[in-house]
């Protein structure tokens, strides 16, 4: 089996190549391959200029030519991977990458349709800030009332899932509320998620947390708008189930 590490970044210079180097450290056990998609958000902090001197087999990089926001990123490396799993690993170091080994053992043993990594699970709930823990936990209630799933922690940025479910959902959302609308349209389309707890390092926004409370909202907006109907389960090409999500404005450089 092989896993496609999605590392979506946007002005992480700081922490971008620790990431990397933790990812490619993580044993997956004997029976997986692995691939690291990073995909640079149109950074201008200097992390372009550090990922463009990257050569490396095992990792390709993507760069937008503008800002086009974290759903825009991760898109990117849903449409370019080639992996049965995909993984995405933000590229701070709120997240352990080191989590990435039990998410693997457990698709292996049960095929699951899509693992995501939860805070709240192992009995102790992480926060910096009230307000991110009582949006978290509404955001989630109303996943789970819209879509019936069971989820602890939906706004969780740790989410793994089989190539093969996600290829044909028509996912559109260009920024954080992608988040959102990947878990909608998983249920939406009849599978299931399961979770597992996950390490997690909450940072500040002086630290260079990014999402705030009008990612919150367009959470909101993007869950009602697939259970309204409004935003399409599947891309709108019957009997095709390998057809990537389009991306734009995008180039590659490989790194042989």
């Amino acid at each position: 089996m092989k896993l496609s590490v999605i590392i979506c970044c946007y002005n992480e210079r700081a922490s971008i190549m620790e990431v990397i180097n933790r990812t490619q450290a993580v044993d997956l056990g004997p029976d997986w391959e692995r691939e690291i998609l990073v995909v640079d958000n149109y950074s201008t902090d200097g992390t372009r200029e550090l990922l463009q001197t990257i050569d490396d087999p095992e990792i390709r990089t993507f760069f937008h030519d503008r800002n086009r926001g974290k759903g825009s990123s991760i898109r990117t490396g849903i449409a370019h991977m080639s992996g049965d799993y995909f993984f995405i690993q933000d590229a701070d170091t709120e997240y352990d990458p080191t989590d990435q080994h039990h998410f693997c053992r457990h698709a292996q043993r049960t095929q699951a349709a899509a693992i995501f990594g939860s805070r709240v699970l192992g009995g102790e709930t992480k926060s910096k800030y009230w307000r991110t823990l009582v949006g978290n936990r509404f955001v989630t209630w109303l996943a789970n009332f819209l879509f019936g799933g069971q989820l602890t922690d939906v706004a969780t940025a740790s989410k793994m899932a089989r190539a093969d479910v996600v290829r044909p959902l028509h996912l559109e959302s260009e920024q954080f509320d992608l988040d959102f609308e990947l878990p909608a349209k998983i249920l939406m389309s009849g599978h299931q998620i399961d979770e597992l707890a996950v390490s997690y390092r909450p940072r500040t926004y002086e630290e260079g947390k990014k999402i705030g409370f009008r990612d919150a909202i367009d959470a909101v907006v993007v869950m009602l708008r697939v259970r309204l109907g409004l935003s399409p389960v599947y891309q709108q090409l019957p009997g095709r189930a390998d057809i990537p999500v389009q991306t734009l404005g995008v180039s590659e450089v490989e790194n042989d």
